[in-house]
């Protein structure tokens, strides 16, 4: 059918009759005027993409009168522009869409109907690791080694971008996916098929919301979400309410924007804003960079939100010049905000839309501060680190405790590191990285960091040298205005050598420490310190011998890697005493907000970022070399152990399967609150006495091949084995932390896919009991599929993370969540019980079912199949399974 809304097509510019755009000023309806601008955003797309079968006028409707519908959980399509990927997410949905292509054909169908309809970037970014540090040649060495790692994902997804149309890689070296994006592909206003509209994205990996801070709504979405958008599919939402943030008055002068960005995370952690968007307005926001905006954007994530939107204004144009894009395209961008209504000036408070509630910030208010030291929400002033740490050291094993015995605070170890004698005790600083799209796209904080790093050279400071340092910019422009502006030398004089283009250290890719530190650690089972200008710093996540880990501000990074302890009170403490015994402070070396503005004003230039990206795509001639099959279906190496078929689709028919009872589940793990997909998927280091060491050394690799967990994802073997691996894992049947658990039908401890296997053999079902935020952390479709694969049919909690129950959705897993006022420890559940869960034959969103325990005991849930889609999808054995029959039949 057409679209009913036809009628409000026009040309932008009459001299371009064949440009068009929906003026949805005609609508004539004084509600859009009042929406707020993001929820403008989702009504363009509504009403371009209506055609009464996936996008309906009622959806319009109910998004134009979203003031009246925000608290009905009433869901809405959403069409987004684009889709972009990093090489973690990207290579297992590259491999999903190669065995959906075997799937179609297998049934008959036509596999290259298996194709992004919608426009795709993929960034690798994820791949590269701090292997060498402290020196000249670190960022080739650490580049060598990449591909040396993943020359086998790098020949899939090059093969991938040939066979799938509508696909774009970005090579690795070329930097971090989300800088990449504010960068360079970014839009802001799309230009395609003759029509003008909004830019959005959905990508997958959860700091894709980074893009909102220059007017580019997006949010993280599953992998397997991702992979059903790149197929035309809208993704169904439930319409959010909007929480307005009133930013007032002006940053003191040593406050960064990192400040700012945990301030606010707690913040609005105290809010609370899980499931709703976040859209910031007020004069304060005319204070902000758009790197700024782009910083407080990026950690969505961690304070709850599904997105953080700063509506674009003349400041967002300004940067589209800046950062070189052409600037006729920027203003005919300029042209159609301003027509369409979504250009925002936020001195102007009569353009102050709706919004469901209001809570503000005074910016003068924020105090230099860092967060952790296991959560990015747990906020410490700098003033407040040492007595806070010492604190922590002592409390309650939890996210502020380590429970360390009082007559062992002050303990150190002695040890030898090249020859020379140094000491560790509790709080010693092991890693200090500037790492992350978090903070090193802002060219405020990267430059006050390295005129931290020049002041403290020529006052004679130092870092030890076995502390690992490393600086992994998020793109080229950052080392050419750091080159430039002549602040890199200083900062390779401390140790912060370039080491990489990539996420790095943020995401656990940080390398071996050396073996003198571990052991000096281990031997006084210390709480050694990372500290990182990151986004995540949730335990075993950064490094498995740093339990302690800070997110700070990149100046900060370089301060408490020169005192090397987090136990140091800068007022009145000295950074270190120099060559001529003077004493020098934090304050004698930091920076002022003028000093920073000026270099930045002269070196951050718009030629740079042309330079850089017009030879983007070709400049890594590792990449250019690769050889890969022009196939259009993927032949899979059955030797291979990095990429192989998954089982997914395995015995898939045309027919639906009705939806049967889970009779007699026993429980695989029983958790707290706040388990993170670092603990149900890591990413990091594969442990040699884990089930996948055992599965790769069985296929005859040696540990210095395992890789990462994350650079394995498109191996399932691997996958399911790495599920719910993670060291840190805290499981209530086990009473140390570990990957373990109980068989209950043996007694016997076991790995947890070992335990798995065994229920699998014996055809019982199983389920995983959980706390608050299960699934929270990084967007993570594996968090998904290895429990899947493990034989989980359900999931109880008390509550889940956004991303992380759509993925359980997408795997045809159930998401139960306990009702209101209950958990495991109100109903009296042990995890030891039986469970039978009674799936009824009519299902219908978020309804309430039965289940019924072995000792007698009877409980109800909500199942948390949120919209008719969502049951939709369940009913296929999910999302993929559902456009697989689709594009067959």
């Amino acid at each position: 059918m057409s679209n009913p809304f036809v009628w409000i097509v026009e040309p932008l510019d009459p001299k371009q009759p064949l440009k068009k755009f929906f003026n949805l000023s005609k609508l004539e309806d004084v509600r859009y005027e009042r929406l707020p601008f993001s929820i403008r955003v989702l009504l363009e797309a509504a009403i371009r993409n209506c055609d009464e079968f996936l996008v309906k006028k009622g959806d319009v409707e109910n998004i134009l009168n979203w003031k009246v519908v925000q608290h009905k959980n009433v869901e809405v399509p959403f069409k987004p522009a684009r889709v972009i990927l990093q090489d973690f997410t990207g290579v297992p949905a590259v491999v999903d869409f190669a065995a959906m292509r075997d799937a179609v054909k297998k049934l008959g169908g036509d596999p290259e109907k298996i194709n992004p309809i919608c426009p795709a970037d993929l960034v690798i970014d994820h791949s590269i690791q701090v292997d060498f540090n402290r020196r000249p040649d670190s960022l080739q060495k650490n580049q060598d080694l990449e591909f040396e790692r993943n020359k086998e994902r790098f020949e899939f997804l090059k093969w991938g971008s040939q066979a799938f149309k509508n696909m774009r890689i970005i090579p690795p070296g070329s930097g971090i996916i989300h800088q990449v994006n504010l960068e360079y592909l970014a839009r802001v206003v799309m230009d395609q098929d003759g029509y003008y509209y909004p830019d959005s994205v959905v990508g997958t990996d959860s700091h894709t919301t980074m893009i909102d801070g220059l007017g580019v709504l997006g949010w993280g979405v599953g992998g397997i979400e991702a992979e059903a958008v790149m197929l035309g599919q809208p993704i169904s939402m439930v319409l959010p309410e909007v929480v307005g943030y009133k930013l007032l008055g002006n940053p003191q002068p040593l406050v960064t924007s990192t400040d700012i960005v945990l301030t606010i995370t707690k913040h609005l952690r105290q809010v609370g804003v899980v499931g709703k968007f976040v859209e910031f307005f007020g004069p304060g926001v005319a204070q902000l960079s758009i790197a700024d905006r782009a910083t407080i954007a990026n950690m969505c994530p961690e304070y709850g939100a599904t997105a953080a939107y700063f509506p674009v204004d003349d400041i967002s144009i300004g940067y589209l010049i800046q950062t070189g894009r052409d600037k006729e395209k920027v203003m005919r961008t300029k042209k159609y905000l301003e027509a369409a209504g979504m250009l925002r000036d936020f001195k102007n408070s009569s353009q102050d839309p709706d919004f469901t509630q209001v809570v503000e910030l005074d910016l003068h208010t924020v105090v230099p501060c860092c967060s952790g030291p296991k959560r990015p929400q747990d906020k410490v002033a700098v003033s407040d680190m040492k007595k806070d740490f010492e604190t922590c050291l002592g409390a309650k094993q939890g996210f502020k405790g380590f429970q360390i015995a009082p007559d062992r605070h002050n303990s150190t170890v002695k040890f030898d590191f090249e020859g020379c004698d140094f000491e560790l005790g509790h709080g010693s600083v092991v890693i200090a990285a500037i790492t992350s799209c978090t903070n090193t796209s802002n060219p405020s904080v990267m430059l006050g960091a390295g005129l931290l790093a020049k002041k403290a050279v020529e006052a004679g400071l130092a870092v030890k040298p076995y502390i690992k340092t490393s600086l992994s910019p998020g793109s080229g422009v950052v080392t050419y205005y750091l080159r430039e502006s002549g602040v890199m030398s200083y900062l390779s004089q401390l140790g912060f050598d370039v080491v990489g283009y990539g996420c790095m250290t943020c995401i656990g890719n940080s390398g071996p420490l050396p073996e003198s530190v571990v052991e000096a650690i281990t031997q006084g089972d210390l709480v050694a310190v990372g500290v990182l200008s990151g986004n995540r710093n949730f335990e075993g996540r950064v490094h498995p011998n740093t339990r302690a880990n800070y997110l700070a501000s990149p100046p900060l990074v370089i301060a408490y890697a020169i005192a090397g302890t987090i136990r140091i009170d800068f007022e009145k403490e000295p950074l270190g005493i120099n060559a001529s015994g003077k004493k020098i402070f934090l304050k004698d070396i930091w920076p002022t907000r003028n000093e920073i503005q000026a270099v930045e004003r002269q070196f951050v230039i718009p030629g740079m970022f042309k330079e850089v990206y017009q030879k983007i795509e070709t400049v890594n001639k590792s990449w250019n070399a690769l050889d890969a099959p022009s196939d259009k279906l993927y032949t899979w190496n059955p030797k291979s152990t990095y990429i192989k078929s998954p089982p997914f689709f395995d015995g898939l028919t045309l027919a639906l399967q009705t939806p049967k009872t889970i009779e007699d589940a026993y429980v695989l793990l029983s958790f707290g609150d706040s388990v993170t997909t670092d603990h149900i998927s890591p990413a990091g280091n594969i442990a040699r006495n884990s089930p996948a060491a055992r599965y790769l050394t069985s296929r005859g690799l040696t540990p210095r091949e395992f890789n990462s967990y994350g650079s394995r994802r498109g191996n399932d073997a691997v996958m399911a084995r790495g599920t719910f691996a993670n060291i840190r894992l805290v499981n209530k049947f086990i009473d140390k932390q570990g990957p373990q658990t109980v068989h209950f039908p043996s007694g016997e401890t076991l790995d947890v896919f070992d335990a798995a296997e065994r229920y699998k053999q014996a055809g019982h079902p199983l389920i995983v009991l959980a706390g608050k935020e299960y699934g929270a952390g990084s967007s993570r479709d594996w968090a998904a599929k290895g429990p899947f694969l493990l034989g989980v049919k359900a999931v109880l909690a008390e509550s889940y993370e956004r991303i992380h129950r759509s993925n359980l959705v997408g795997m045809g897993v159930i998401p139960l969540q306990y009702l209101p006022g209950e958990d495991a420890g109100t109903l009296g559940l042990t995890g030891r019980e039986r469970y039978t869960i009674i799936i009824p034959e009519k299902l219908k969103p978020q309804m309430n079912i039965q289940i019924k325990l072995d000792t007698g005991k009877t409980f109800h849930a909500i199942m948390r199949f949120d919209t008719d889609v969502e049951l939709t999808y369940f009913h296929n054995g999910g999302i993929l399974n559902y456009m697989i029959r689709k594009m067959a039949s």
